[in-house]
């Protein structure tokens, strides 16, 4: 018996548009905005995972045999990379990221992962791999015992798999070699940078700092950034500066936002969402087709043949319209309520803010990932 169900929903909208004020919030400086020029830096490098239990990269993956022969070579044993037929080595990728103010001797974490096709890392030790900035410098080193979250067993066609397998951590892995930090001291004036920027929030920021020194020596450039000058703030040092200035709390205005996401279905709103009055009606039209097989079999002296036949039905059905009623300035909150109330699923809550949305009647950007 085959089975075809097709379900087709309708929404009927009717809004008003009204403005809805901006969220206001109080945060710490530090929170909200990052110093220009103090940041991480990626690094990068491709290495060896040695002392795998038969779970390392197989014969087809000709890099990591070639890189095995490369280290032996090094180390004075002539072996044509050819010929090297192993399975307990994996050929991986090393990542980090170096920290703002990263020194020489200071320790990282770094995230192993293979490249081939390994099943897993567990038990492995990463040899010696030199870690490579953007400027193609090298800039750090990492060596260790790998850590994995998980593992992969099994035998004989039954095998089970907990997390990922071929990607590991080495805690402290990593050693800095050059480096990469900032000279505060030769700097006059240093700038912040707003995580999203907002004039007001700039603004806000620039007026807060000047009231705290009581002089001019910030100012809000645009909605990203606001400059500081440190000669004007009489301080010693500028890390005196950023102690003082991170330490302030300002009020954050922030902007309505929805997100969506269709591919989950999940749906991210703010608290203070405002909706115009709104009304949704809701229903589902359905259609049913089911075929259903039968046998034709003839008389036993007749010359017919035995054949299956198709029986097919259809069956529409047509549910009663569900109706969600909102006033001016009802929340996202109470929308969604609503619509659990009369059976609506997630994804039809992402349709009907989107219809919302595309009338007028919702308040606030909408961000479908």
């Amino acid at each position: 018996m085959k089975t075809i169900i097709l379900v087709l929903p309708l929404l009927v909208l009717s809004s008003n548009f009204s403005a809805a004020d901006d969220v206001v919030q109080k945060f710490l400086i530090r929170d909200v905005t990052s110093v220009e020029g103090i940041r991480q830096n990626p690094v990068l490098g491709y290495g060896m995972v040695v002392g795998l239990r038969g779970t390392g990269d197989r014969q087809q993956t000709i890099f990591s045999t070639q890189t095995l022969g490369n280290i032996l070579q090094r180390m004075g044993v002539q072996i044509p990379s050819s010929t090297i037929k192993v399975n307990n080595v994996a050929g991986v990728f090393v990542t980090a990221d170096l920290p703002p103010f990263a020194r020489p001797g200071m320790r990282l974490d770094v995230t192993v992962s293979s490249i081939g096709d390994a099943k897993s890392l567990e038990g492995g030790l990463l040899l010696l791999t030199p870690l490579y900035g953007a400027d193609g410098r090298i800039y750090a080193e990492a060596q260790g015992v790998v850590t994995l979250g998980g593992y992969n067993a099994g035998g004989g066609g039954n095998a089970k798999q907990l997390n990922h397998p071929t990607v590991a951590r080495i805690p402290g892995g990593g050693l800095v070699e050059r480096d990469t930090s900032i000279d505060l001291r030769q700097l006059n004036k240093l700038a912040l940078l707003l995580a999203d920027p907002d004039f007001s929030t700039a603004e806000e920021i620039a007026g807060m700092i000047n009231k705290e020194f009581g002089k001019q020596i910030a100012s809000d450039v645009d909605g990203r950034r606001v400059d500081l000058d440190a000669v004007a703030a009489g301080l010693p040092s500028l890390p005196a500066l950023l102690a003082r200035v991170e330490n302030l709390s300002v009020q954050v205005h922030r902007r309505a936002r929805v997100v969506v996401n269709e591919r989950t279905g999940t749906v991210v709103m703010g608290k203070d969402v405002r909706l115009g009055a709104v009304s949704v009606l809701h229903g589902n039209f359905s259609i049913e087709v089911t075929t259903r097989l039968e046998v034709s079999q003839p008389n036993e002296l007749a010359q017919g043949q035995t054949q299956v036949v198709p029986q097919a039905s259809v069956k529409v059905e047509e549910g009663a319209a569900r109706n969600v009623e909102l006033s001016e300035g009802a929340s996202v909150q109470q929308l969604v309520d609503g619509l659990q109330k009369i059976g609506a699923t997630a994804r039809d809550v992402i349709a009907i803010l989107q219809a919302i949305k595309a009338a007028g009647a919702l308040q606030a950007e909408l961000d479908v990932i």
